[in-house]
């Protein structure tokens, strides 16, 4: 099958699927529905109608694009549309999280696979709540046990949905912490510069002091910085 003629299938598919669809499974999927050809469809030619559809979608025309998200290609409003349709479904996915679910949240995603028990060490109070909240809107699941610790713990990791609302393919996506945190770094003062610059004036109004000479009259120098007494003092010496 030419690849032409294979887009409109993958991106039929990419629409009506309720999931990201991967690469594979998308292979998998047209050979299905064209299992009376001969010659299958491979893997190298799904991904290649894909970078036409990424191409196509791409183009200021679209307001929305094909996008690798939560583990898969699926179609996305692109950011510009954001105020748009946050009217329809704004934040209410998210918005009903407290602030302990989110905490929570932010560390089953960073520091995952994790226990409630190594999560309440971290935050250091009790998120059995929190922690029943996140199951219940499917943003983290239960993968198993630690066999390693007392009473075998649950492990708890984050789940596709949670990967598919941030548009990320994997916990390695998140940013970096040490990269959040150094925006929010304040530079410190340098006290040597501080002490350098007040000894640096202590020393220029000492060395003004001593130009202005006796008594208030001005002092002169040679130009090979020899000392040019004033005529008042000349004058009592030889006197």
């Amino acid at each position: 099958m030419e690849i032409t003629n294979l887009i409109p299938h993958i991106e039929a598919l990419i629409f009506a699927s309720d999931k990201p669809l991967t690469s594979l499974e998308l292979t998998e999927l047209v050979n299905n529905a064209f299992g009376f050809m001969e010659d299958k469809i491979t893997l190298d030619q799904v991904e290649a109608a894909i970078d036409g559809i990424t191409e196509k979608y791409g183009s200021e025309f679209y307001p929305f694009e094909m996008r690798q998200s939560g583990g898969g290609w699926q179609f996305l409003t692109k950011k510009d549309y954001h105020k748009t349709i946050a009217q329809l479904n704004g934040d209410k996915f998210l918005k009903r999280l407290s602030a302990a679910a989110l905490e929570t949240l932010a560390i089953i995603a960073y520091k995952q696979p994790v226990t409630k028990g190594e999560i309440e060490a971290i935050r250091g109070v009790s998120s059995d709540y929190a922690v029943q909240k996140l199951l219940e809107k499917e943003l983290i699941i239960i993968t198993g046990r630690n066999e390693k610790l007392p009473g075998h713990p649950l492990v708890y990791c984050t789940s596709k949905n949670f990967m598919d609302y941030f548009g990320i393919n994997s916990a390695d996506d998140l940013p970096k912490i040490k990269e959040v945190l150094a925006e929010q770094l304040v530079e410190p003062t340098v006290m040597k510069d501080v002490v350098a610059a007040e000894e640096e004036k202590a020393t220029e109004d000492q060395i003004n002091d001593e130009i202005e000479g006796v008594e208030g009259e001005p002092l002169a120098v040679t130009e090979e910085g020899e000392l040019i007494e004033s005529k008042d003092n000349s004058e009592s010496e030889e006197s």
